[in-house]
């Protein structure tokens, strides 16, 4: 398949802060392609850069084959986007909404009328279109949102955190529409979140980012398989890691160990259960075991992997505000 977004890289500074450093990638035709990372780590940034919101410093973006510095009008024209802050007009319905962004990209009232019926049945929105948004719960909201991003016959669609702030099953409602309207309309979507069961189910190529930087990119699948057959979790008594590091790290079928939060996790080789030998090599030399666990890689292991921590984790340090704080300074 073609490439529909191409990225050279990418960059943008805040002053002495960077807060997208030298990002390249490509996105092929059809895909869901998706940035996660925690909040702060440059998602939103780079998604403002690549729908003309901001400039980049430096680096080189094409979306359809438009560059998104020199042809913004032409970028614009082949994209749709659901921003993370709400935008919609809530004293208007969401028929009226969706009528209003459609004469924005002057539709004419035939393919208004046609293109609104075709989205408020794709995202199963048919009997709430004629209610004042206002009366409506944020699940339906953000829905109309999304609705509205497909409105206008897009190649892209953008979807920039389109579950902020969701139950999981208002979260799980709107992912299984998001996979529907890809479908039907075979549009690209591109989409950030710090969900990484957001990710995960939605994502057919996934993109790591973290303090501004993309640390890993491909499929989930092949993000698991470079974490080994199995991964193994534990804790050692006095925590004692650094010396059971060095010498877990001899074992053949011990491909990688990572420290995060005072456990150790381990990507193993094998088809049986390592579990039995890593407590025997424990005994043997002289280390306690508190708790231990065995698990197929998940994407939460592939980020602690690439990172060195939870999302949770990243989010909670104080790094990953680092662009907001920035900007508030140059106010």
């Amino acid at each position: 398949m073609e490439d529909i977004i191409e990225v050279n890289e990418l960059t943008k500074a805040f002053g002495d802060l960077v807060a997208v450093n030298h990002i390249s990638f490509t996105v092929k035709r059809g895909e869901i392609f998706g940035f996660l990372g925690p909040n702060g780590a440059g998602k939103s940034t780079t998604i403002k850069m690549l729908t003309t919101l901001l400039r980049p410093t430096s680096g080189s973006a094409k979306i359809c084959g438009y560059d998104v510095v020199k042809e913004r009008d032409k970028v614009r024209s082949c994209m749709g986007i659901v921003f993370q802050d709400r935008s919609v007009d809530r004293y208007l319905t969401g028929r009226q909404n969706l009528d209003f962004h459609a004469r924005m990209y002057s539709l004419s009232k035939e393919e208004r009328e046609r293109k609104i019926e075709e989205v408020l049945n794709l995202l199963e929105l048919k009997g709430k279109e004629n209610v004042p948004l206002s009366n409506l719960p944020d699940g339906l909201k953000r829905r109309f949102e999304v609705a509205r991003g497909f409105m206008t016959y897009p190649e892209v669609v953008f979807l920039d955190e389109p579950t902020i702030g969701f139950d999981i099953k208002a979260r799980m409602d709107l992912w299984d529409q998001i996979k529907r309207a890809k479908e039907k309309e075979g549009t690209t979507v591109i989409l950030t979140t710090h969900f990484i069961e957001e990710a995960d189910y939605l994502c057919d190529r996934v993109a790591i980012i973290d303090q501004a930087k993309i640390v890993a990119l491909d499929t989930i699948d092949k993000l698991k398989e470079a974490m080994g057959t199995d991964v193994i979790s534990l804790e050692i008594a006095n925590h004692d890691n650094t010396a059971f590091i060095e010498r877990i790290k001899k074992l053949e079928w011990v491909r990688s160990v990572e420290e995060y939060g005072g456990s150790l996790m381990l990507s193993v080789k094998g088809h049986d259960s390592r579990v039995p030998e890593l407590i025997d090599f424990a005994d043997q030399n002289g280390f306690q075991v508190l708790g231990i666990d065995e698990h197929k890689p998940s994407l939460e292991d592939v980020f602690v992997h690439f990172t060195g921590k939870t999302i949770r984790e990243a989010e909670g340090s104080g790094g990953s505000n680092r662009a907001i704080r920035a900007r508030r300074r140059r106010r």
